[in-house]
């Protein structure tokens, strides 16, 4: 538990830092955060909210105001994330437009995100362990 947390507060303490190096796990621990806050804030959405705004619950005309919102605040800390992840692998940011590319480009980020970090000091800084407290 103290890993997803350690992790959130990481990324969200990093918003919008996109120099530096992210471990495999902090970029890992914080999708899965991300996830959770994501199904959390869907079920919010459709239990109490869009019955308060005369929808039915679950409707999906009624849309996911707060869902929204937060996938919004999470676009920035996403791509930080992942462009520091590409550092830690002694990529270049410029790797994350590969996403982009419908199927063939998540899967080639997949297969970056997944490598291993590189131990040693790389053009992007050194390298600092995922060690949550």
């Amino acid at each position: 538990m103290n890993s997803i947390i350690f992790a959130t507060r990481t990324v969200l303490s990093k918003y919008s830092t996109f120099s530096g190096r992210a471990t495999r796990s902090e970029l890992w621990w914080w999708m899965l955060s991300a996830f959770i806050i994501l199904t959390i804030t869907w079920l919010i959405d459709g239990a109490l909210i869009l019955p308060l705004l005369g929808f039915d619950r679950f409707q999906p005309e009624g849309g996911q105001p707060l869902s929204v919102i937060v996938s919004l605040a999470f676009i920035l800390p996403n791509i930080a994330v992942g462009v520091r992840r590409l550092h830690d692998i002694g990529r270049t940011w410029r790797l994350l437009l590969i996403g982009l590319i419908p199927v063939l480009g998540i899967l080639v980020l997949l297969y970056f995100y997944v490598q291993p970090s590189e131990e040693t000091k790389n053009k992007y800084g050194p390298f600092s362990p995922f060690a949550p407290t």
